[in-house]
Order: C-alpha cells, then structure tokens, then sequence
C-alpha cells in the first residue's frame, strides 16, 4: 500500500533550492552549505547529528518507531567551477562558481524528506540515516565521509541515492541493474623528444607528431581490444605543446580520461594503453612519462534494492513513470564507493520540462524543472517508510 506523502512542501523545497544556487560552494568547502543543512536538521528532533564527517559532511539520524533495516538516503552539496548564464532570477551570486548539475535541488529533496519522516517518526521502520555529502565533483567526498565512519554506528544495511537529470523528462525516475554509471579514472603523459628548429625537423625527436599519433592510437584500445557488448571510453582531454609556430619543442603533454562500465575493463586499461605508448616511443625515438590514477569506480546497483525503487515509484509515480534508461552515459558517481560496501540503488529523477531545463549538465546554462524537487522529495519519504 502506497503511504499518504501529501501534501508536498513545494514552496520550501523551492525556496531552500534557490537559496543554495545563489550560494553555491566548490567541493570540500561547502561550510555554508553544511551549516544551512545542520541547523536545518537540528529543528527535526533527530537522535545524532553529526558534522566534519568527510571534511564537510553532515549526518542525521533518526531512530523510527518500528523495527527495520538501517537506511542512508543520500544527497550530495557541492557545485562547480562555472560561470552561470541562465539569466535566472536565482542565479548564482559567486563568479566562477554554479550548481550545474542539481545538487543544490538534491540538499532541497533530502531535507524536506527528512523534514516529513522526523514528524511521523513512529511509522518509520528501522533506522533513517540522512546524509549530506560533499566533494561529490571529483573529490571523492563519499570515501571521505566512508574513512569517517558513515556507514557505521549505526550499521547501515542499504543505501539510496537520486541524481536530478535533464536527460528525462519531469515526472519520470530512471533505473537500472547493474552497472549504471562509469567508472572514471585519469591518466597524465609526458613525452619527451628533441627540439629544434621548424624548417629541419630532421634534426629533431619531434614529441608533437608523437602525441598526435598517440591521440588516434589510443582509439584502439576501445575499437579493437574491448568487446562492442562493453561500453568503454578514452578520451585525451589536453594535450599541450610548444611556445611558437616555428620551433619544435622538447616536450608534449596530454591528459585524459578513461571510463569503463566493467570492472575488469577498467582494471585492464592503464597496461593496454601503455602497450600502444611504449611502442610508438620506441618508433618515434621519443620518452615518455606514464601517470595513471583510480578515481571513482562504476556505481553498480544491487538488483534487490533496485526492486524497492521499483515498487516504491510504481506506487508513488505510477507504473508508466518508472523507466530503465537505454542511452548509455558515460558519467561517473562516487556514490560507487558506498555502493562498493553496502547494497544500494542510484536512480535518476527526470528534470526536464521544456528546451532551457534540458540543458546538459555541467554546462553554464543548466537548470531544472523545479516540479523534479516533488517527485524527489516523494520517492524519498516513500523509501524512508519502505522497511
């Protein structure tokens, strides 16, 4: 039976939402943020509230009044280092600095949630642990707030995370077993040749022509090494040479990104790439400096969580409403690391409602239907009573 979440606090999750997009703050340094979530949270009643957890986290607990699984829900606070230019009445207030990507309308769901579940407490099956996460944009916050004891005292059994998404209409979740984001790691190479003039490139190792060869190279790794059934990404993101147009120059450097959904992809990626590098150096009599760094894994759903997701948005949204995503995104989520230590389901909820709120995101003029806060906030509440 669908439990009774109206009616919903619309005009307070909008106003809390607008709020933080004015304010927006980069990751691992949202202290106003946090101190808006925690004083917010401390006119709930609940039974623990903790801060610093991750740097920047802040954490509530709220014992229910029957027995049940111990349940995170999650929303994460930080925005990103964009100069906003939606024209919006809300607009950022801090050059330079944006939500865009819906966290500040995550905070906005999560807090109301929290808000509705501490007032009927005595139907809440087990324990509620509400989580506000930092540095989410590449600062891997979620292991941060892991390494601070989230998961524990209480001992949390599963998890749930949403992610607001222009690529799905409003009124609309999307879920997914399995993998449902990439893995997202980052390499840097350094190559090293000799220098010399432009008009005699024969008395030169010329590094440039080496990265460019590189940068086509790499695509193989993905057209020729990894099975069509398993989605996969290289991308060299910069590549940085030279000081003028007449002079080969010493040095090349190029970063990337490598994205994977399949764990032993990812695992199988820095090795095959440097296969092709250390060759191609041997052929174009350049060196080279390899770096690769593991970030954030795939964020893989557990399939019986995903089915409480299911059922809980049948009920509340209608059958119609829930849908498996086809398009496959390539983004990643640190969310993966919790979902590395306990059983969870990410799901996404659709945000688009006409041609500006389906912007993509990361871009300076995202923004969302703000109709997706109430389908957040009622897939929240609604999983909050699910024992």
């Amino acid at each position: 039976m669908a439990v009774a979440i109206e009616p919903v606090p619309h005009d307070d999750m909008v106003a809390t939402r607008r709020h933080l997009h004015r304010h927006p703050e980069l990751s691992m340094v949202e202290h106003e943020t946090a101190a808006l979530v925690a004083r917010e949270l401390g006119k709930l009643g609940l039974d623990e509230i903790r801060t610093g957890i991750g740097e920047t986290g802040v954490v509530g607990t709220l014992v229910g009044g029957k027995p049940g699984p111990v349940t995170l829900l999650r929303a994460d606070m930080d925005g990103l280092p964009i100069t906003e230019i939606t024209g919006a009445e809300y607009v950022s207030q801090k050059p330079g600095v944006m939500h865009a990507c819906g966290h500040d309308g995550h905070v906005a769901i999560l807090l109301a949630a929290a808000t509705t579940l501490a007032a009927r407490r005595a139907e809440v099956p087990g324990t509620l642990v509400f989580c506000f996460q930092p540095g989410e944009e590449g600062k891997a916050g979620a292991k941060k707030m892991i390494a601070d004891g989230v998961l524990e005292n209480p001992h949390v059994d599963r998890t749930f995370a949403l992610h607001l998404y222009s690529g799905l209409e409003v009124g609309k979740i999307g879920i997914h077993d399995g993998a449902f984001f990439a893995s997202a790691d980052e390499y840097d190479l350094t190559i090293r040749g000799k220098g010399g003039h432009g008009a005699m490139p024969q008395n030169s190792f010329d590094p440039i022509v080496a990265g460019a060869y590189l940068v086509t190279m790499l695509q193989t790794v993905i057209s020729r090494e990894i099975a069509p059934k398993d989605p996969a990404v290289v991308t060299v993101g910069q590549f940085t040479s030279g000081t003028t147009f007449n002079v080969i120059p010493d040095e090349a450097k190029l970063q990337g990104t490598v994205r994977a959904f399949d764990d032993a992809v990812r695992k199988s990626m820095p090795e095959r790439m440097e296969r092709i590098i250390k060759g191609l150096a041997a052929a174009m009599r350049v060196d080279y400096t390899f770096n690769y760094h593991w970030s954030y894994p795939p964020t893989v759903n557990n399939n019986i969580i995903n089915d409480i997701v299911r059922t809980v948005g049948r009920e509340v949204l209608g059958a119609d409403n829930v849908v498996d995503p086809h398009d496959i995104v390539m983004w990643a989520e640190d969310m993966s690391f919790m979902q590395n230590e306990r059983p969870g389901a990410y799901y996404i909820v659709g945000s688009r409602g006409g041609d500006s709120t389906g912007v993509p995101h990361h871009n300076a003029r995202f923004d969302i239907d703000e109709r997706a806060l109430d389908i957040g906030y009622r897939m929240m509440v609604a999983l909050g009573f699910h024992g």
